[in-house]
């Protein structure tokens, strides 16, 4: 193997909302979130994705003032405390992204491949940021009701070669793909998708994986969401076999040695 090749990256999640499903990536309190931060940090977290806005099903959906008034003050506390960190934000609204730019984000995660807020795309071209574009159908509210694929491996390929397209044309070229793991997809599309990622990184694109604690480890393993780290850590070590660049994770220190183990494995000098 090449040993000039880099080890994939970590993406914690840091979530400053009542209701995500999984209760151990919510935060609140200024000094909560600081040493949340701090220890992710120290477990090798490389890019903090920041959240005022649960995405799972059944949520209900803030506004964009309401969301920009959980994550500004946070991400502006985050950044003066670790001004070196590379922060995503997890946010399908133009002023959200626009506002947490200007304060110091780097990255745009957009759960809903531009069809939310058309805007959003404009504003990734014009910061020259990376985008993170995943794919999904519908909304919270409808999301189960959509996971109707002929074939979910072909079905979301082709969307990514035609989205990737309309971004290429606005300048766009710093792109991670999502497959959206859970987003109008049942546990057997999950792993479908999950079987063949390698396909997906013929585009070119880091490729993140988005599997931590889902519903499709709860759904085969019978455990709670709680209970779903294992099953987790096993997902991961697939994926980054797989091809995957980025793991999108709620347990970083578990995901890091993850990918350290895989670098032992597959690297060598």
């Amino acid at each position: 193997m090449n040993s000039t090749r880099t080890l994939p990256l970590v993406m914690g999640i840091l979530n400053v909302t009542p209701d995500s499903f999984y209760a151990g990536s919510r935060s609140n309190s200024e000094k909560d979130i600081l040493v949340r931060v701090e220890k992710m940090i120290s477990d090798g977290m490389d890019i903090l994705d920041l959240g005022g806005q649960s995405t799972r099903p059944g949520a209900i959906y803030i506004s964009a003032e309401e969301e920009l008034n959980r994550v500004l003050p946070v991400l502006i506390s985050i950044r003066n405390e670790f001004p070196s960190l590379t922060i995503s934000i997890d946010t399908f609204y133009s002023e959200v992204a626009t506002s947490c730019l200007r304060e110091g984000a780097h990255w745009i995660n957009d759960v809903s491949g531009g069809r939310m807020d058309s805007n959003l795309r404009n504003i990734a071209a014009e910061a020259q940021c990376t985008y993170v574009l995943m794919h999904s159908r519908g909304d919270s509210s409808n999301m189960k009701e959509l996971a109707n694929y002929e074939n979910v491996v072909e079905e979301v390929y082709a969307y990514f070669q035609m989205e990737i397209e309309k971004l290429n044309q606005l300048g766009i070229s710093k792109i991670v793909l999502d497959l959206g793991f859970g987003f109008a997809k049942n546990k057997e599309h999950n792993f479908d998708l999950l079987r063949n990622l390698e396909r997906f990184t013929k585009f070119g694109y880091p490729v993140l994986a988005g599997v931590s604690r889902k519903k499709m480890i709860q759904q085969t393993l019978g455990t709670t969401t709680e209970e779903s780290l294992n099953g987790t850590t096993v997902l991961h070590a697939f994926a980054l076999d797989r091809g995957a660049s980025i793991l999108r994770v709620h347990d970083v220190l578990e995901a890091k040695q993850t990918v350290e183990l895989y670098g032992a494995l597959t690297f060598r000098s």
